[in-house]
């Protein structure tokens, strides 16, 4: 058997897209030989650093995102329901701070990324189907609560995510992927015979299977 070939996502729970890109690339997991690396960053900063235009700030981009959402969550059997406010949500709002206590928990976690997958989704369905609020260590807490973390655990991770050690990881995250290219999220890498491969969005795995030699 050929060694797994390492793909790295790139993601911010703010971005819908990336939630059906990491529900996706979740599944492909089980089936392809591959080595999957969650990298939570920050959305905000890979805009403001690549000079993009979040599609909201567009009319035309903004009324094709909703109903393109709609058939997506459908097609990709993902509870995707947009917030009341999308706007605030998306740019008002924003997800340093929720951000930041997922790369907490990715640093506490010890070996895989089982609990950082929870607590990702759980955000996710808090603003992209449940119209609830992310920003505050309440709501943070709940879905850490809901992704199967203990009441000790919550704490240690609230405590660490506001510490240097957490902002500081999230940006090296943030600035690895404009390295790579990164103009908006969900972000690929594929790493192919020593050699990245990046994908942007949540409809290239017919692509990224080809490049990888799977089905």
């Amino acid at each position: 058997m050929s060694s797994r070939k390492v793909v790295e996502l790139f993601y911010d729970v703010v971005s819908p897209y990336s939630w059906l890109g990491f529900e996706i690339i979740c599944r492909y997991r089980n089936v392809w030989n591959i080595e999957l690396k969650l990298r939570p960053a920050f959305l905000g900063g890979v805009m403001q650093g690549s000079g993009n235009k979040p599609p909201g700030l567009v009319p035309n981009k903004f009324l094709y995102m909703t109903k393109d959402l709609d058939l997506l969550a459908k097609y990709c059997g993902v509870p995707l329901q947009p917030p009341s406010d999308v706007f605030e949500a998306m740019f008002q709002k924003g997800t340093l701070s929720a951000m930041r206590f997922v790369t907490a928990v990715q640093q506490q976690e010890k070996g895989g990324d089982k609990q950082v997958e929870q607590v990702s989704r759980e955000l996710w369905r808090r603003i992209w189907s449940e119209d609830k609020d992310i920003t505050e260590p309440a709501s943070l807490s709940e879905a850490a609560k809901r992704a199967g973390l203990t009441d000790g655990e919550i704490q240690e991770v609230l405590k660490l995510s506001t510490s240097q050690e957490i902002k500081d990881k999230l940006k090296n995250t943030t600035e690895a992927a404009l390295k790579y290219g990164a103009f908006g999220f969900p972000l690929l890498v594929c790493h192919i015979d020593g050699t990245p491969q990046m994908f942007f969005g949540s409809d290239r795995f017919e692509l990224m299977a080809h490049c990888i030699g799977e089905k």
